[in-house]
């Protein structure tokens, strides 16, 4: 095999902020030495120049929809608009041209981002078209739908709530298109499936627009959305493997992981099997993330519960049968502390760790018990940005001690491991970066939301880096760069340690090597 020595660059290895190399060799997609040029020159049977650009070990989105993102990017965003008027009148003008009798859907409005916080109704998207329409907020835990799409899914006034979430009605019981959670199902398997090919164009889409942003692989969770799970699974040995190098660990959801533990094969190193993925609460802007106490400002719920404690830890048992660990969505402290039992119940195989996923809302008492739990906490940094200052009316001030509370969980020795959620938030990891270690948002100048909460650059760094290794139990073959570990680099053009915080986003993306090979260039 070809020996390549890549040089003439500062190489931050991320054993500590003050560990770097000038020159690395790679054989194999492996690194074989890391030192001094003009000794691993005489190594090596070629050489290229990185031109004095600053080099950390392959970023990795820890968490993120690989085919949803791909279709974030070739159809309309929703997570764009700023008023429900603007929204309705370019879906209208999409709807204009849309085959009759056809299902439209799109996702990503947020009526956060709405001045007066308007949910649209069946009624408004009625005026829209007669065809039915499925519009998903950005957390993905709620949607609306016209009245076309309730007739076909049969929900009317008589149509009970799912244990696991909730049809919302007006003042006459009537449904108003607004459904959260559990909900969503009734709807969802009306809705046609995407074929395979659309699946590897929306897959090809997402892969071609990470690579240019630097990341080496993803944590991903597709497999029980498109139907039977081996569509989304062919679809990724389309698109990824030796010829179209990038590294995908698929979480697998509950309800298929029997099936692909009996049955499904893989492709590693670059496509490979995870966790299983449960989803145990929705989200604080939906107000279905739940809470141990009722929300500020609306003390009528607490969230929804997707699971009884009973049987999330039989889901629990159920991975343990098979020496896997989880993958668990908790976003409030009610939802945190049931998982946590059940894994109390259930400790981790030894050689896996578990993954709790989003943990925005903790307590001082949960935090104590996830010390003694092998696990990774999976953050997402731009989840600070988009939710603060709204929030702070969902928790009151009570609770936002343990909110969104990074620093405090690093201090305590907690792994923590960063993601996008994208489609839900922007993937780029220099926004995700800016979000940890500034706490706000690129157009604003104040201090930070709980600005005691910010992130060291390099504790922000090791959360794409050092953490996702951590979260799939690889630090000891990547997240960092060192001998024997896989030659995966993010090459960006300046150093990300030094200047200030807006230079992060001015950061650009010039290499992003896999496996030792150049599958991005600026």
């Amino acid at each position: 095999m070809t020996k390549v020595c890549f040089h003439h660059a500062t190489f931050y290895t991320m054993k500590n902020i003050q560990d770097t190399v000038e020159a690395v060799l790679v054989e194999n997609g492996k690194i074989s030495a890391v030192g001094i040029f003009e000794d691993l020159k005489k190594l090596a049977d070629q050489c290229i120049d990185l031109q004095g650009a600053f080099v950390y070990p392959g970023f990795v989105d820890s968490h993120i929809h690989l085919i949803g993102h791909g279709d974030k990017l070739r159809q309309i965003d929703l997570s764009t608009f700023m008023s429900a008027e603007k929204m309705t009148a370019d879906l209208q003008i999409l709807l204009n041209d849309h085959p009759t009798g056809e299902w439209f859907v799109a996702e990503g409005w947020n009526e956060n981002n709405f001045a007066d916080q308007k949910i649209l109704s069946r009624y408004e998207l009625d005026k829209l078209s007669a065809s039915p329409i499925a519009l998903k907020r950005v957390c993905r835990h709620a949607m609306i739908v016209n009245s076309a799409a309730l007739k076909i899914a049969g929900i009317t006034k008589e149509t009970p709530d799912p244990e696991d979430g909730v049809i919302v009605r007006d003042d006459q019981g009537e449904p108003t298109g607004y459904l959260l959670d559990g909900a969503k199902a009734i709807i969802e398997k009306y809705i046609p499936e995407v074929s395979i090919n659309q699946l590897v164009i929306s897959l090809e889409t997402a892969v071609n627009d990470l690579v240019s942003r630097g990341f080496t692989g993803v944590h991903t969770e597709d497999m029980s959305y498109y139907g039977e799970y081996t569509k989304p699974l062919q679809a990724f040995k389309e698109v990824i493997g030796e010829q179209n190098k990038f590294r995908v660990n698929l979480l697998r959801h509950h309800t298929v992981f029997d099936d692909m533990k009996a049955e499904a094969t893989y492709d590693e190193p670059w496509i490979e099997p995870g966790a299983m993925k449960i989803f145990i609460d929705g989200a604080l802007g939906g107000r279905t993330a739940l809470l141990s106490e009722p929300y500020a400002d609306d003390p009528t719920t607490q969230g929804v519960s997707i699971h009884s404690q009973e049987d999330l830890n039989a889901l629990v048992a159920k991975a343990r049968s098979y020496g896997e660990a989880v993958a668990v969505h908790a976003i409030g402290d009610l939802g945190m502390e049931m998982i946590i039992s059940a894994i109390e119940k259930h400790p981790v195989p030894v050689g896996k760790r578990d993954r709790l996923i989003h943990a925005n809302v903790l307590r001082e008492e949960l935090v104590t018990r996830i010390e003694k739990l092998d696990v990774v906490l999976d953050i997402q940094p731009s989840f600070v940005t988009s939710d603060f200052p709204w929030v702070k009316e969902r928790l009151g001030n009570a609770r936002l001690g343990w909110a969104y509370a990074w620093k405090k969980l690093t201090n305590r020795g907690i792994l923590l491991s960063g993601g996008s959620d994208s489609p839900i938030e922007e993937v780029d990891p220099r926004i995700g970066l800016y979000a940890a270690v500034a706490r706000r948002k690129p157009s604003e100048t104040h201090g930070g939301y709980q600005p005691e909460e910010k992130l060291t650059r390099f504790e922000a760094i090791a959360l794409y880096t050092i953490g996702s290794a951590q979260a799939i139990c690889r630090e000891h073959e990547r997240g960092y760069i060192d001998v024997g570990f896989d030659a995966d680099l993010t090459v960006f053009d300046r150093d990300l340690f030094e200047g200030p915080d807006e230079q992060l986003l001015e950061a650009q993306v010039v290499k992003t090597i896999i496996a030792g090979d150049i599958v991005f260039e600026k």
